[in-house]
């Protein structure tokens, strides 16, 4: 199994990986999701860290069952050879109906047939009101014609 755009990336093989990205995450399949991941990737995401496409399943069913109606931008920040470097945000309710918009930098490292071999995530969130919210597609992939962070000033 391989899953282009392939390293070592460009600027755009490497725009296109993040947008992949993002539109995956949108699906909140996280079956679909995990396939992207090589069978022993190893992540670290805030305070936990595991390895396997099995784990990262687990990861996502629990993080998609807390944080309901979510939604999320990626940016790409930096690219080399291998590496993909990543800023994002995400808003999401509680199921309290709070809002929250989290913050953070991802840090990529991928093998030759393009799945991520490690992912490294450092995030932050803030409580929003829910008229604060700027993510407001339906569900699934952001719009085309969505503003992304840099534009939103995120």
């Amino acid at each position: 199994m391989s899953r282009p755009p392939f390293p070592p990336f460009n600027e755009e093989t490497a725009a296109l990986k993040v947008r992949k990205a993002e539109d995956a995450w949108n699906g909140q399949s996280p079956e679909q999701v995990a396939l992207a991941y090589t069978p022993d990737s190893r992540w670290r995401n805030r305070a936990e860290t595991f390895e396997g496409r099995d784990r990262i399943v687990e990861f996502l069913t629990r993080k998609w069952s807390r944080e309901l109606d979510y939604r999320l931008i990626k940016e790409l920040w930096a690219f080399r050879d291998n590496r993909i470097a990543v800023r994002f945000a995400y808003e999401y309710r509680d199921d309290s109906g709070f809002w929250f918009r989290a913050y953070g930098n991802e840090n990529w490292e991928f093998a030759p047939d393009g799945l991520m071999r490690q992912r490294i995530a450092s995030i932050n969130e803030l409580p929003i009101s829910e008229s604060q919210r700027l993510f407001r597609w339906r569900q699934g992939p952001r719009p085309q014609d969505h503003a992304g962070l840099s534009t939103l000033r995120l």
